[in-house]
Formats: C-alpha cells, sequence, structure tokens
C-alpha cells in the first residue's frame, strides 16, 4: 500500500486548508484510516481517525471543533478539513492506513503511512 499526501501549505491564522490522502488500494480496502501531525521537536501525535465504513470518527481534543475527516472508498481518498488554523497547528502531517476497520488514536494501529505534507500556519 502506498498513500500519498497533499494540500499543505503556508496560511494565516483563522484560515483554512484541505489535506488529502489518496491511497494505492480503493473499495478493497477494510481498514481505518488516520491523520497524524509531527511539530519541530516534538513526537508524532495523533489528529484524526475515520472508520473504515466512515461512520465513526475519531479526534485530538486540540483539533476537535475545527478539523473534520471524511473518506471516499470509491476512490481511495481520505481528507483532512482543517478550519480556524492556529500557529499551533504547524507541523508536517501524515496519513496512515489502520491495522483494522475502527478509526484508532495510536500510532500503533497504523501500520502504513504517507510521506508527509507541511502545514505552515502564521500568525
Amino acid at each position: 500500500v502506498q498513500l500519498q499526501a497533499s494540500g499543505g501549505g503556508l496560511v494565516q491564522a483563522g484560515g483554512s486548508l484541505r489535506l488529502s490522502c489518496a491511497s494505492s488500494r480503493r473499495t478493497s480496502s477494510n481498514n481505518g484510516m488516520g491523520w497524524f501531525r509531527q511539530a519541530p521537536g516534538k513526537e508524532r501525535e495523533f489528529v484524526a481517525a475515520i472508520s473504515w465504513r466512515g461512520d465513526s470518527s475519531n479526534y485530538a481534543d486540540a483539533v476537535k471543533g475545527r478539523f473534520t475527516i471524511s473518506r471516499d472508498n470509491a476512490r481511495g481518498t481520505v481528507h483532512l478539513q482543517m478550519n480556524g488554523l492556529e500557529p499551533e497547528d504547524t507541523a508536517v502531517y501524515f496519513c496512515a492506513q489502520g491495522r483494522l476497520a475502527r478509526a484508532g488514536s495510536s500510532a500503533r494501529d497504523y501500520n502504513y503511512w504517507g510521506q508527509g505534507t507541511l502545514v505552515t500556519v502564521s500568525s
């Protein structure tokens, strides 16, 4: 499985970005998908996850109410809509495919990772 993340960039505080993750597998995939991020000098942290069917999602407290994860299994894509961005959201964002169908929040729940896309939020 190959994952390709895109959509990062430079945005002012309060702005929005939409990240996308394309998987080399489409409808044959029955795995949860997630987004993680890593800021400079910090450990990778969970951001959001969605179950295989898209009927369950999970968010880190820091992004609840601002970020929305969605998926299109027919296209093999996962999106992260990020609104109300803050400088603290600056990080490299990684998409990942889960080992199971649920929306896991631990990095151990995931076995395939994309290369990351940089999000920079200026104040």
